[in-house]
């Protein structure tokens, strides 16, 4: 972003973007153009923007800089890359792909297609979540003439240690061998168990997996990592929550990602039928013991019309400007001051210089009374938020 944009320059961005992407608007004053996702009503799950909405935001700020889109999601959904890329293009404009989640992607032609394949200028890719690296082992690829490698250089330095550790270092070379000489059959392999699971999830009473069909099409995504297994589990009568933490404590199993109706598992080259094994009994188990888990606190999800906040400070103005610590009851019309991600996955339900709302707060409010978590706030709990004490 840093390569890309400048104070108070444009960047187009899909709005289902991680905190990370929110980090890099306050650091470098960034002006954000929102795209917004696709919203499956249905499922109450935000897909990825698609390559018009894009075009309509280009077509709207013509001096943007350039734009960066998620994919995939954290439920694994991906954009239609190469038709954003088209639109990109067409302006002459950079594509930044964040594509954290998908390491794996160039190994194996059944699974979705990856970034520089698609045509995008630069994406990052945390070899740390779904390759072999370390913890923080993350990496650019670069190709094209849209952005220099020497200004990539010298913007990244700015953010990196001077100290760097040779374990990360050798961790991402190790891992690259690893895909070069055994990449292919090691995903062919854990393509094959992820089509096991999911298939012996299902036989099971009460969890539902949902695949390609669920998530892609007209309206929808344009594909699905298969790797990522996203369980329904509002059928049990609670939420992805409560089964998440009851997994944690009776199978210490860590499961990916819950919201309020969904728990997922993230299968690697690394898992085999052994932890597969540990994954669906964990699951089978929960479902047995539902009854404990059950009334589940409710939480109001509201319709993205709701959600969607508008835009009224720079992040950055926001962020570093004069706050204050106010009821959560009587944020409702302030400026927030401060990201509110409920982790994970991550994405800001609202992010500094948006303005609050009462049904956004109620959201986050009773998503935290049902066991979100929201790590970046001042008050974790949410019964305070912080708010610009200046009006834009």
């Amino acid at each position: 972003m840093l390569s890309v944009a400048g104070p108070h320059e444009k960047l187009i961005i899909g709005r289902d973007a991680h905190k990370s992407v929110v980090s890099g608007l306050i650091l470098a004053g960034i002006v954000p153009i929102w795209v917004d996702p696709q919203w499956d009503p249905g499922l109450h799950l935000a897909h990825p923007p698609s390559a018009d909405a894009f075009r309509a935001a280009l077509a709207e700020h013509p001096d943007a800089r350039g734009a960066l889109v998620t994919a995939p999601t954290p439920y694994g959904t991906c954009s239609d890359l190469a038709g954003i890329v088209q639109v990109c293009h067409e302006h002459g404009l950079p594509l930044i792909v964040d594509e954290a989640w998908g390491a794996h992607l160039p190994f194996h032609p059944d699974l979705p297609a990856w970034a520089m394949d698609a045509g995008a200028d630069i994406c990052v890719t945390c070899v740390h979540k779904t390759g072999s690296g370390l913890e923080q082992g993350s990496v650019f690829h670069l190709q094209g003439n849209l952005i220099e490698p020497e200004v990539l250089k010298q913007r990244a330095d700015l953010l990196g240690t001077t100290s760097p550790s040779v374990l990360m270092y050798a961790a991402v070379d190790g891992r690259r061998r690893q895909m070069v000489e055994r990449g292919h059959a090691l995903f062919g392999d854990a393509l094959t168990l992820a089509r096991e699971t999911r298939a012996r999830i299902t036989a099971a009473d009460g969890p539902r997996v949902h695949g390609h069909d669920d998530f892609c099409g007209p309206g929808r995504a344009a594909d699905l990592d298969p790797l990522q297994v996203i369980v329904d589990i509002s059928a049990l009568g609670t939420t992805g929550y409560a089964v998440a933490d009851w997994i944690r404590e009776h199978h210490h199993v860590n499961l990916r990602l819950s919201d309020h109706r969904r728990s997922s598992a993230q299968l690697t080259h690394a898992d085999n039928r052994d932890t597969a094994d540990v994954l669906v009994a964990a699951l089978e188990d929960a479902a047995r013991h539902a009854d404990r888990l059950r009334p589940a606190r409710r939480v109001e999800v509201p319709d993205p019309a709701a959600l969607r906040l508008e835009q009224v400070m720079l992040p950055r103005d926001a962020f570093f400007g004069r706050s204050e610590q106010v009821p959560w009851e009587k944020a409702a019309g302030r400026v927030c001051a401060e990201m509110l991600a409920p982790y994970p996955p991550g994405i800001p339900a609202a992010l500094p210089g948006e303005r609050l709302t009462t049904e956004v707060l109620r959201y986050l409010r009773g998503g935290v009374e049902a066991g979100m978590v929201v790590p970046d706030a001042a008050d974790m709990d949410v019964t305070t938020i912080r708010v610009a004490t200046e009006e834009p």
